[in-house]
């Protein structure tokens, strides 16, 4: 089948640019403009990629540790009926687990050392239900908390900082004291340490601490739990749900949802990626004026041969027709060579990364700042579908003006001085 010769052309003009390089390669102009294309593209790919990888590992890792809905009363105090509460949350079909807890914060002494915690108290019989935490502990350490033995659970990075092992005593210290004749003094009370977890989320691993829950009514004074934690179907309905609950529940209590427990850094993530967006969008936009620069040195360097086919008939039309074909098609394979690039590069980026990292013997990604310390990368095709059709459309459009001058060149003055 034989192509129209607009798009004949245009292919020939794409492969080829002076006498000296006829013979199928891609120019050099025309390669660079690809090449900077290519990079735009790719680098849209691979940030946003691991911004999506960087969001899900962190939800993911926090979800091990946190419940996807809680429900508990205002100012930390004791549920009214937690039984009834119970009964309420599973009469949702969209809640699949629940398990009471007490919430509450601490210090933890051991010797001199001296941290703040968050204590949990829960019910070990039930936490699985709620979160995965139980796959991070070793030895059924949930088990080895049985009231009355006043046992705890750290973790990892709060374990270490304050030097203890398997067996060690830890002495917590309530914040509010108990009044005596010489004046308010701080409940103490001293757990052993039978368990601890790296869930690999740094803020729960260096402040969580978890007791059983009647331990954690005992030392904080409390009548029962102090609210209930859900774990539903779908996590991405959990705002829904929520709202569902607090028209359901009575007595006035509140609910919250994951994300609003970390309201602040999803919607700072959020507007980075969009920020990072425009920002590296503007690579693809200097790769489009690239184009536009190398189609105005083809239109000038084929004057003549615009001419010359001007007069064998060809149409203003046509003529803009061949050099549109020319600069969608850097545009095509420049944004075709990128996807593959920033996939390449995306699928890979754990490898590539720590490779980086040990020849240059740094850390990209320090655990404490980053909660994370490895480099993660999740390309989505709701954002690479948009990338490959920006940049086409802005391949596309430097194309006209270029194009548009080549279909009003005169065909006498072009072959004056030829």
């Amino acid at each position: 089948m034989k192509l129209p010769y607009e798009l004949e052309v245009g292919l020939r003009y794409t492969r080829a640019g002076r006498s000296s390089s006829r013979n199928g390669f891609i120019s050099f102009i025309s390669g660079v403009s690809m090449l900077g294309i290519a990079l735009g593209v790719a680098a849209l790919i691979i940030v946003l990629s691991v911004m999506n990888g960087f969001q899900k590992e962190v939800r993911d890792r926090m979800l091990g540790v946190v419940s996807h809905i809680e429900v508990f009363a205002s100012g930390g105090a004791a549920l009214p009926d937690v039984a009834r509460t119970l009964k309420e949350v599973k009469a949702n079909s969209e809640v699949i687990g629940a398990a009471p807890f007490i919430a509450a914060q601490a210090l933890l002494a051991r010797g001199e050392d001296m941290k703040g915690a968050i204590v949990r108290g829960i019910d070990p019989a039930l936490e699985s239900e709620v979160t995965e935490l139980g796959q991070a502990l070793k030895n059924d350490a949930f088990k080895r908390l049985i009231p009355g033995e006043f046992a705890i659970i750290l973790g990892g990075e709060l374990a270490r900082s304050l030097g203890v092992r398997m067996g060690d005593k830890v002495t917590l210290i309530a914040p509010s004291g108990q009044v005596t004749p010489a004046g308010v003094v701080p409940r103490l009370k001293q757990f052993t340490l039978v368990g601890v977890f790296d869930s690999g989320h740094f803020e729960y691993d260096s402040a969580l601490a978890m007791l059983h829950m009647d331990d954690a009514a005992k030392v904080f004074r409390l009548d029962g739990p102090t609210g209930v934690r859900l774990k539903i179907k779908d996590l991405h309905q959990a705002r829904e749900v929520g709202q569902q609950l607090t028209v359901q529940l009575s007595d006035g209590l509140l609910v919250r949802d994951w994300t609003r427990q970390n309201r602040t850094w999803f919607a700072a993530v959020q507007l980075e990626k969009r920020m990072m967006f425009i920002i590296l969008t503007l690579i693809v936009a200097v790769a489009a004026f690239n184009l536009v620069s190398t189609l105005v040195m083809t239109v000038q360097d084929k004057r003549a041969d615009i001419a010359i086919l001007r007069t064998l008939g060809a149409s203003p039309r046509s003529i803009m027709g061949i050099f549109v074909v020319q600069g969608a098609m850097v545009g095509m394979i420049g944004t075709l060579v990128g996807l593959a690039l920033g996939l390449l590069v995306a699928f890979n980026i754990d490898v590539i990364v720590p490779w980086i990292e040990s020849v240059l013997r740094t850390s990209f990604l320090p655990r404490d700042i980053y909660l994370i310390s490895r480099m993660p990368s999740e390309p989505q095709s709701a954002d690479i579908t948009p990338i490959i059709v920006l940049s086409l459309i802005l391949a596309f459009a430097a194309t006209l003006y270029p194009s548009w001058r080549a279909s009003r060149v005169n065909p006498a003055q072009a072959l004056r001085y030829e």
